[in-house]
């Protein structure tokens, strides 16, 4: 049945974009694979929320990296009553970098705040997730004053995940 559903919509998806092509006016799509373009890290077993929370946002802290916002969707949600698993999302942001990254090319303006979302799969296990920068680091699409500071950046949230991941700090 997931077959004859992915094999519907990729029929759909090839037909919007052959008249996208044809009308000349839409936006160009490209799709990628989704897993590539995430850095996934599990909680340690015996970390419970609070602990991986208080050591990621300890840990954000101490590495001067600003907390610009917090996003408590399963709170939200569950005040909504409705039931679903733990998801929270923090924000975080270097206001001096980001700066020079959208100097460069407003199109980085898509990447902040840097975010790192804490999810709860289907078996009960919390995982930390963020964006791979490596992509954008490996692209050579960056001078390398930039590139310098989408390897700091990267660095410093994945310092935070691993605080957060073994609830040290």
């Amino acid at each position: 049945m997931k077959s004859i559903q992915a094999l519907g919509l990729a029929l759909l998806l090839s037909l919007f974009l052959t008249a996208s092509a044809l009308a000349g006016d839409q936006p160009e799509i490209n799709i990628t694979d989704i897993k590539q373009t995430v850095v996934q890290m599990s909680v340690k077993d015996g970390v419970t929320r609070d602990d991986a929370v208080q050591a990621l946002m300890s840990r954000a802290a101490e590495i001067n990296l600003k907390y610009v916002a917090r996003q408590q969707v399963s709170k939200e949600l569950e005040a909504r009553g409705l039931k679903t698993p733990y998801l929270d999302i923090f924000q975080f942001c270097n206001p001096e970098d980001a700066r020079k990254m959208i100097i460069h090319d407003p199109i980085y303006a898509a990447y902040m705040p840097c975010r790192i979302a804490m999810v709860e799969d289907k078996d009960g296990q919390l995982w930390l997730m963020m964006l791979n920068l490596d992509m954008l680091i490996n692209s050579e699409l960056l001078p390398p004053e930039l590139t310098e500071i989408a390897i700091r950046v990267n660095q410093a949230m994945l310092d935070v995940m691993v605080a957060g991941a073994t609830g040290e700090f």
